[in-house]
């Protein structure tokens, strides 16, 4: 089956905002994933174990296999992922400086924590464009087997030693108001990016009810990922 129409191949017809703010969620997952493989690759270098690093680099590795695909998507659109991707690279920089994990175990958390509730607001963005997009942006972000892995290695290390579970949650909690903070500052930047869920004269999108449901439903999944570590949300 074919291709749908690339919807970045009339930048300046009706759906250029569309067509923009496409671009705008694809630039913004492949930076994601660029930064995810480096974070990893850096968190394989102190794994406590040779189990863990070896655990660490396959799970870096997907994450830049997940990039090659986000690319290949905006090259098949017609657009260079490394102009689809310079917008971002300030906000996410920004986040991962002041996000810094001082322990391998805040690093584990960070990744599960952050990185998933990251994925979880692309997935509603993602319910807005088309179908090829779609699906990229949901390949890329199904880490089911190394969500798997990091809620074992957690609750393990907390096993080990209770008293870092205070931290920890507390930790969590940060990641997430940053990530809010950075997400504000991304959505007042890019408008055809925030467009995609309010949507445009010729696509419908969320009205203010539909889009503090969608809040809800991030907060409840920040919850849950949260009590999947063992920890306080």
């Amino acid at each position: 089956m074919p291709s749908e129409p690339s919807p970045a191949a009339d930048p300046s017809g009706p759906g250029a905002s569309y067509s923009r703010g496409t671009v705008d969620l694809l630039g913004l997952v492949a930076y994601g994933e660029l930064c995810a493989f480096e974070r990893l690759a850096e968190d394989a270098r102190t794994s406590p174990s040779l189990a863990d690093k070896v655990q660490i680099a396959a799970m870096a590795a997907g994450e830049f296999g997940h990039f090659e695909l986000v690319r290949d998507r905006l090259s098949a659109l017609g657009v260079d992922a490394m102009e689809a991707m310079a917008p971002f690279r300030t906000p996410f920089d920004t986040f991962h400086r002041l996000t810094a994990p001082r322990s391998w175990l805040e690093g584990l958390v960070k990744t599960f924590v952050g990185d998933g509730f990251a994925a979880d607001f692309y997935r509603e963005v993602a319910a807005y464009v088309d179908a090829d997009t779609r699906a990229c942006v949901h390949t890329v972000l199904a880490n089911e087997a190394q969500s798997d892995y990091i809620v074992a290695r957690v609750r393990a290390g907390i096993a080990e030693d209770p008293t870092v579970a205070g931290r920890l949650a507390l930790w969590g909690r940060r990641l997430v108001g940053e990530a809010l903070s950075q997400a504000q500052r991304v959505a007042a930047d890019r408008d055809d990016l925030t467009g995609l869920l309010a949507g445009t004269v010729d696509r419908p999108g969320m009205d203010l009810a539909a889009i503090s449901r969608m809040f809800s439903r991030l907060v409840e999944a920040h919850t849950a990922r949260m009590d999947l570590l063992g920890l306080a949300s």
